[in-house]
């Protein structure tokens, strides 16, 4: 036999090793992050109102609790009237529970539990809601602060964006309270009033906590639901947020001659901004199939077609085909790496007036093993020497730590999930920020997750027009809370 017939031969053995590999991992795989709901231990649900329960969300969103830009703009009186009501609507809990403020409007609530050697649960929900679009307030199909219950939802900025969780939360605790429950583990509800500005109720109440010494089993905010129809199988699951990316803006400023615009430099100070920003724009960060969001794809490829699974028990051979499946959607691949979005832009104050100096924001969402130290050195890298000067507007915000699924915590929640959604459970990585990542010294497991059920089409009235939450979500998310704290609380 040639040499091309020995070689001929050595490939085609090479190539069927190949595929043998492929076809045992693909046959022997396992979803990590998996869990069996029997062995979870859940409590059963109780009795709810849901009825009372969505008239509660309804007047809790007529409060406006707005966190503007400008916080010069914000009614305080409105959180103050937000507190009263709860104290009045809900004695029972307010009863069982001790009740302290932080930072002006920020609410910590501790339920003690008759075992202070068991390290305690805390959950989050926050007060304040983002302002209304001006000018859109028309194309709501009921106003906005109207709390308005039509068509089987609750209608208003708010109901899912964080009241929604901030009401179900204490319909359920009232419930178990008034039933006559004792937890035996020590329940805390942490509520910030400023999670979608600055977060300073979350941070005084993470700092309160942790003067106390308390080291939490898990903590869990909002941040993920249970999608309708995910995109990779078309069908519903449950992704709980094992971590959430970082958060910082740098500011590029570029110093320039001012003048009349008749008589311009060969580069003004706007062209010399223009190619910084494009020079940091055009070297993004390189996608990874690796972190929540790869994991998030590993988890559920069971789930899905053949060819998924295959791809996802073979990541050492398929890991750029994973990559560039994922990245087809922005959403999909800002999962994967560092995203970076020009988002403002200042210059001269008059078009014929050459600027002193021309500016630019850009925002970073930082992901699971970059730094914000790697963000600025790679911006740094692709100015050059361009006469820019960049900075922070403030101290960024790292990437939070990766939450373990291997946990009692993670089997209890992600357990309670797969109960309630009777969908795959997975975890995923949280684009957004919330204030659980001010939480981080208080509990090694931070999850994010809101047990409510959305196609991903819905998902974009959060923040946006016709915030709505459906009346059978109102009763998931109180029967979820409601064995979510007997069960972890009795344990």
């Amino acid at each position: 036999m040639g040499i091309a017939g020995k070689a001929g031969l050595t490939a085609v053995g090479l190539v069927l090793a190949v595929a043998g590999v492929v076809a045992v991992r693909t046959a022997t795989f396992k979803a990590p992050a998996a869990v069996d709901p029997a062995s979870a231990r859940l409590a059963v649900a109780r009795p709810l109102d849901v009825a009372r329960a969505s008239a509660n969300l309804g007047q809790a969103i007529r409060f406006q609790t707005i966190s503007h830009q400008d916080r010069a703009d914000d009614q305080p009186a409105e959180w103050d009237k937000l507190h009263a009501w709860l104290q009045t609507t809900y004695p029972a809990a307010h009863a069982a529970m001790q009740r302290e403020v932080v930072a002006e409007h920020g609410l910590v609530y501790t339920w003690t539990g008759s075992n202070p050697a068991l390290a305690p649960i805390v959950l989050m929900a926050h007060q304040d809601v983002v302002p209304v679009t001006p000018g859109s307030e028309g194309s709501w199909t009921h106003p906005p602060f109207d709390g308005v219950i039509a068509d089987g939802a609750v209608w208003g900025r708010g109901a899912i964006d964080d009241k929604g969780s901030l009401v179900t939360l204490f319909e359920a605790v009232e419930s178990l309270a008034a039933g006559g429950f004792k937890p035996v583990r020590t329940v805390i509800i942490v509520s910030g009033h400023d999670e979608e500005v600055r977060g300073t109720g979350a941070r005084a109440a993470a700092a309160l906590l942790k003067s106390r010494g308390i080291k939490a089993q898990f903590v869990l905010d909002e941040g993920m639901v249970v999608v309708e129809d995910h995109p990779v199988t078309g069908k519903p699951t449950a992704i709980i947020g094992t971590a959430e990316k970082g958060y910082a803006t740098l500011k590029i400023t570029a110093p320039a001659v001012g003048g009349h615009s008749s008589a311009p430099p060969p580069e003004t100070g706007v062209a010399t901004l223009a190619r910084a920003v494009l020079a940091i724009t055009d070297k993004p960060f390189p996608m990874r199939f690796s972190g929540p969001g790869a994991d998030m794809l590993k988890s559920i490829a069971p789930h899905a077609s053949p060819v998924v699974k295959m791809a996802a028990a073979n990541t050492w051979l398929f890991a750029p085909l994973l990559v560039q499946v994922t990245a087809k959607t922005p959403a999909g691949a800002a999962m994967l790496h560092t995203t970076i979005a020009p988002t403002m832009l200042k210059g001269s104050p008059k078009e014929n007036v050459l600027p002193q100096d021309a500016t630019a924001w850009i925002n970073y969402r930082i992901a699971p093993g970059d730094t914000s130290d790697k963000v600025m050195a790679r911006a740094k890298d692709a100015v050059g020497r361009l006469p820019v000067e960049l900075a922070w507007t403030k101290k960024p915000e790292e990437p939070s730590r990766v939450s373990s699924t291997e946990s009692e915590a993670w089997k209890t929640l992600a357990g309670l999930a797969a109960d309630e959604s009777r969908a795959p459970v997975v975890p995923g990585l949280v684009t957004a920020g919330t204030d659980s990542r001010y939480l981080a010294p208080v509990a090694d497991d931070v999850y994010r997750f809101q047990p409510l059920v959305l196609t991903i089409d819905e998902t974009k009235m959060i923040h946006g027009t016709d915030e709505h939450i459906s009346l059978a979500n109102v009763e998931r998310m109180v029967r979820f809370y409601q064995r979510l704290v007997e069960t972890a609380a009795t344990r």
